[in-house]
């Protein structure tokens, strides 16, 4: 089972993930942020990745950190899921239409992180949620999950198609990128013999 249990305890929150990348998108996301609970959801039902997240953060203050660190602990808990990353895909890409809403996610799994996010919103808040938390949650997962990803919003008008869009197309260049490549039969996605 390529699956991971991890805990992340600060001053700021409490989070646990567990994840199985060879579920079926079976997902029970508790953030405290309602919004984010439904992007959660989405990421786990388009990846195929079963997604359990318990959070308690400090959202007297805002959702900020718990957004973020949410982002590291299930970026941490996909290095350990994956392990040595023999027989996988390693790349992934999407390309997502969602009502008026067009994005392009692509990613490598590559242990080298790095985020090209050229997504805008209209709004600076969908319901309660801030906007620019959907880039931070992706900044923390391309971080601590060793991603290389570019998200780019080619069209869209309304802000919660634009951020679902995003986490649907990366969930499904995820999906493709965790995937065994039977053609690798266990062998390293790279030539330098370590991912």
């Amino acid at each position: 089972m390529r699956s991971a249990t991890l805990t992340r305890n600060t001053a700021e929150t409490k989070i646990e993930v567990s994840l199985n990348l060879d579920g079926s998108g079976v997902y029970d996301n508790q953030t405290g942020v309602g919004f984010f609970d439904h992007m959660l959801d989405q990421l786990s039902r388009h990846s195929l990745i079963d997604l359990t997240v318990r959070a308690e953060g400090d959202l007297h203050i805002d959702d900020h950190h718990t957004v973020e660190d949410v982002g590291i602990a299930i970026g941490q808990a996909l290095i350990q899921a994956l392990g040595d990353k023999r027989g996988i895909r390693r790349y992934g890409s999407f390309l997502l239409a969602m009502d008026d809403s067009l994005v392009r996610a692509a990613l490598d799994l590559s242990a080298r992180p790095f985020l090209v996010w050229n997504v805008d919103f209209p709004t600076q808040k969908i319901g309660t949620f801030d906007t620019e938390l959907v880039r931070e949650f992706f900044q923390a997962l391309s971080t601590h999950g060793g991603i290389t990803l570019h998200v780019d919003r080619l069209h869209g008008l309304n802000s919660h198609h634009i951020a679902e869009a995003a986490f649907k197309a990366v969930a499904r260049a995820l999906r493709e990128a965790v995937e065994p490549d039977p053609r690798m039969a266990g062998l390293l996605p790279s030539t330098k013999g370590a991912l």
